[in-house]
């Protein structure tokens, strides 16, 4: 029997997770919910439901950063989603350091 675990991870900013969720041509849904076994139901910011009928979220936890919510036991089996979320921190984290670049080199042209 399998329930919803809620992982951490280092993502923070549900934009740019939005973005980068769209990059690999997922749809992600905002303020959603995920539900598991027998009923049970966790509220997440942004759902992405899989063609496979896999469902994951990420919700906000108590430091700020964005948790992963699933079903443990069927995404350990489920190799693609692995590799997916992999894809995904690595583009997240490229997507945000470029966006901060940015919006560092704009400060230093504005003279700000």
């Amino acid at each position: 029997m399998s329930h919803l675990s809620i992982l951490p991870t280092v993502l923070r900013d549900v934009a740019c997770l939005g973005d980068t969720l769209r990059s690999f041509g997922l749809s992600p849904e905002r303020d959603g919910v995920i539900e598991g076994f027998a009923g049970e139901a966790l509220p997440v910011l942004v759902l992405v439901r899989l063609a496979d009928g896999t469902s994951i979220g990420w919700s906000r936890s108590d430091d700020g950063s964005l948790a992963l919510v699933g079903d443990l036991q069927r995404l350990s089996r489920h190799r693609d989603l692995q590799l997916l979320l992999g894809q995904l921190t690595r583009a997240y984290a490229a997507r945000s350091a470029l966006r901060d670049a940015a919006q560092h080199h704009a400060l230093i042209e504005f003279g700000a």
